[in-house]
């Protein structure tokens, strides 16, 4: 049997704990693929909630589209744990909710 080396000791520990750490930060042990897909809603969700700083300058068409988002986002969080689907939800229908508000702002102001 081969001895191993104190270097093939370290590079397989750091190996091991680098293919590792994307499930202990996410607190499952699943692969990081996985983990990151189910991320992926994080950054649209980001994106859209991002917006409501700036949607008085949005066009309506803009604001239907981020409305739409929104729409198809919330069937994505719903598929979250309850806490995070509970925290999530209310804040992703309060940012489609501005949406909504000023597209009708918008259209009952139109000439």
């Amino acid at each position: 049997m081969r001895k191993f080396t104190p270097l093939a000791l370290v590079l397989t520990a750091a190996c091991s704990i680098m293919l590792i750490s994307p499930a202990v930060q996410t607190g499952t042990m699943v692969p990081s693929g996985i983990a990151f897909a189910q991320q992926s809603w994080r950054t649209e969700f980001d994106d859209l909630c991002g917006k409501t700083q700036e949607c008085d300058a949005l066009s309506t068409e803009e604001l239907k589209t981020l409305i739409e988002r929104c729409d198809k986002l919330k069937e994505r969080i719903e598929t979250l744990d309850e806490t995070q689907r509970k925290v999530y939800l209310k804040r992703l229908q309060m940012c489609r909710d501005l949406f909504a508000f000023m597209l009708e702002a918008k259209e009952k102001n139109k000439p």
